[in-house]
């Protein structure tokens, strides 16, 4: 389960290296500009918070994998990872509109690739905090 988590974060770094292109893929400049300061700094400012929650959690991931594997408080850890990743699965497919990507290759693509990714975030924290693995 150590090299499970070693590559979970080596993905949770990556995929937070992403979130710095977002306001450029996604448009925020001309999407948000109707938008008051406020609402527009809050999507700049909690997408850069949740791209150093996730590079951090990926850290720890890949320096500490033997620590969550075999102590108490690193499967407690685990356990709240688990249900993170749950959330966020289901967040997938009940969050957003399937009109997002329904039909259109390169987004259904994305969306298939994210939700197997939360699924196996999901299911490696859960074993890890069950130790069945």
């Amino acid at each position: 389960m150590e090299l499970q988590l070693r590559i979970i974060g080596t993905l949770m770094i990556v995929l937070a290296l992403l979130h710095f292109y977002f306001p450029v893929y996604f448009k925020w400049k001309k999407e948000l500009s109707s938008l008051s300061i406020i609402n527009r700094q809050m999507m700049y400012i909690h997408s850069y918070f949740i791209l150093f929650l996730v590079f951090l959690t990926g850290l720890l991931c890949l320096t500490s994998a033997h620590e969550i594997v075999t102590t108490t408080l690193g499967r407690r850890i685990s356990l709240g990872y688990a249900i993170f990743w749950i959330t966020r699965l289901g967040v997938q497919f009940f969050g957003y509109s399937s009109t997002t990507w329904r039909g259109k290759t390169f987004e259904t693509i994305v969306h298939i690739i994210f939700s197997l990714l939360w699924m196996y975030f999901s299911a490696v924290f859960i074993l890890v905090y069950l130790q069945i693995i």
